[in-house]
């Protein structure tokens, strides 16, 4: 699965920096300033998220368990939703798209802090068999 999520990670990445070239080069003159905004905080959160998705997948080899491969999927619906949501309304000025945005954020919120409950949770599960008098390794 961590292949996968690292595939995933990589074409939302260059997704992103695809993007964001067509931002700086072709949106520049032909939308408002502010849009031009919109559109950049969408391609800067697209990329961070697909860098999170390369570090998930490392997280995913290293600590296999199936909350952090729901973390990814999460991360990356909001990503699409979120970073979607607002690549799109700069572009065609549809407004109702601005309305969705909010349920990417939600999505990426709850993806972090998945990631984390699981990660600390699986750290108090080993200190806990670490302090097991019947360990047998």
């Amino acid at each position: 699965m961590e292949r996968v999520v690292f595939a995933v990670g990589s074409l939302l990445a260059a997704l992103g920096v695809a993007l964001g070239a067509f931002g700086a080069h072709s949106l520049k003159t032909r939308i408002a300033p502010e849009m031009l905004a919109v559109f950049e905080t969408g391609v800067r959160y697209q990329m961070i998220h697909a860098l999170a998705l390369l570090a998930l997948a490392w997280a995913i080899s290293r600590w296999p368990g199936r909350r952090l491969t729901t973390s990814a999927w999460m991360l990356l619906a909001g990503t699409l939703i979120f970073s979607g949501s607002l690549e799109l309304l700069a572009v065609t000025g549809v407004r109702w798209l601005g309305a969705i945005t909010p349920l990417g954020g939600v999505l990426l919120i709850a993806g972090w802090t998945l990631a984390a409950w699981r990660l600390m949770r699986r750290e108090a599960a080993e200190k806990g068999s670490q302090n097991d008098p019947h360990r047998t390794d």
